[in-house]
């Protein structure tokens, strides 16, 4: 399932009652709130088990932090599980667990989300608990206090998943060059120079910025009554007064398109399996909603899967590849890549595999997709936009996402039908419009560190 993100968040504009669609999917349909110190509300009736998810998005992301300043956000995560006036170390996580909870939480470049889901009697102690670090987080300059031991644990965090994997070394090179001066072009982690300097006071200021009531959502799935969690949220969250600040303004701004084509190369001994890829800049969900579905639709038909076209050219067909695929990170806000990737079989250069991998979008390209294969994709993915109905944790996350990034309810509740009316001319030409002659793109290699003079 993807995520929506066109529109503004019109459905959350009413305080005094909840908003319902006239629609046969009304049970799907989340009841909405607005507290009176402008955090959201959102919930989404599910009383198949007597369990709940409770989740709260905050409007701030990697895109948001200031300039030299990359990664606070992800650490501000970490913060968060540590102390309070009212909870000690590492207390939180162990109330959660011993009352049979389960917990996380994640940063992106345009959020940052924590969840737990419990059974449903104990909804209140999760907003007592999230209610409790949005007001009285303690950030200190104490060496071993919560702001500077997780700023350790985030460096390791940063050398263990960035520093010794080669791909994502690699992604985070094509990622800088493809977004230029945009926040997108740092990683979420963060800058290992740049997290070392962070210090105790760059958290309060990011903390009285961003994590606020008016810059929050609140999420809850589950077997519950819509008005027994409006009164949970507002003997809760409700009592936190509205900071007496100017509204944070976020970091979003115009992707500028590439200047030229690049290649860009990166071998390590770790790597097995050489990879080829082109990353050119597409749309997004929030950029032009019409341009992305389509788009989904066209990815997916080219190489969304076993069935694709290049699976089945490349993989299946002239076995010149062990993996061929083409995907689109359309859920970011801003303009979002298109990638092209395809893993070679023993003993193909990739120059061999471009050159196949190319023909076949290039064929695309030129004589389009068939109305059989465009309605293949699009029923399975309207399909799994339903199917993610079953999940409880999977609506609560959908929304989240969606509304944090300022989609809308009907967003979500309509994809299945927009996606269903993409056709194969809408298809056909939104991969035409990323993937046309004059498009710049980046080109990027993982190789062995012995093949590097081969190529």
């Amino acid at each position: 399932m993807r995520a929506f993100l066109a529109g503004g968040l019109a459905t959350l504009a009413m305080s005094a009652g909840p908003a319902m669609a006239d629609t046969a999917e009304a049970e799907w349909h989340p009841t909405t709130y607005e507290l009176d110190n402008g955090m959201d509300v959102v919930v989404i009736e599910d009383h198949r088990a007597p369990v709940v998810t409770h989740m709260v998005w905050y409007k701030v992301g990697a895109v948001d932090e200031d300039p030299g300043k990359s990664g606070i956000a992800h650490l501000f995560e970490h913060v968060m599980f540590k102390e309070t006036d009212d909870i000690g170390p590492e207390e939180f996580t162990t109330i959660v667990q011993r009352n049979g909870g389960q917990l996380n939480a994640f940063t992106s470049w345009d959020y940052t989300a924590y969840y737990e889901r419990v059974e449903k009697n104990q909804l209140k102690r999760m907003m007592e608990l999230e209610a409790e670090r949005m007001t009285d987080l303690i950030i200190n300059d104490d060496p071993e206090g919560p702001f500077i031991s997780e700023r350790d644990v985030v460096k390791e965090e940063r050398r263990q998943r960035i520093d010794n994997n080669p791909g994502v070394i690699l992604q985070e090179q094509v990622m800088s060059a493809l977004y230029q001066d945009h926040p997108y072009n740092i990683t979420v982690i963060g800058e290992m120079d740049e997290v070392a300097a962070l210090t105790p006071q760059d958290g309060l200021d990011f903390y009285n910025k961003w994590y606020t009531p008016s810059e929050a959502i609140l999420v809850v799935a589950g077997d519950v009554e819509p008005e027994d969690v409006l009164d949970l949220a507002q003997q809760t969250y409700g009592q936190i007064e509205v900071a007496d600040t100017t509204p944070a303004e976020r970091g979003w701004e115009e992707v500028q398109p590439l200047e030229e084509t690049q290649l860009i190369t990166h071998s390590d001994p770790k790597v097995r399996q050489p990879e080829w890829q082109r990353w050119y800049l597409a749309t997004s969900y929030s950029e032009d909603k019409d341009f992305a579905y389509a788009l989904d639709v066209a990815v997916d038909v080219l190489g969304g899967g076993r069935t694709s076209r290049l699976y089945q050219a490349l993989v299946e067909d002239q076995k010149i590849a062990v993996e061929a695929s083409a995907g689109a990170w359309l859920s970011l806000h801003d303009t979002a890549p298109a990638v092209l990737s395809a893993s070679p079989s023993e003993g193909v250069s990739l120059d061999e595999l471009e050159t196949a991998y190319m023909a076949v979008v290039n064929d695309v390209l030129e004589n389009g997709f068939t109305d059989a294969e465009v309605e293949r994709s699009r029923n399975s993915l309207a399909a799994s936009a339903i199917y993610q109905r079953d999940s409880q944790a999977g609506m609560a996350n959908l929304y989240g996402r969606t509304l944090a990034v300022g989609g809308t309810i009907e967003d979500v509740m309509s994809y299945p039908d927009d996606i269903r009316a993409i056709t194969k001319e809408d298809a056909i030409d939104a991969l035409r419009r990323v993937l046309a002659d004059d498009k710049n793109y980046i080109e990027a290699h993982l190789l062995p560190a012995d093949e590097e003079s081969d190529q």
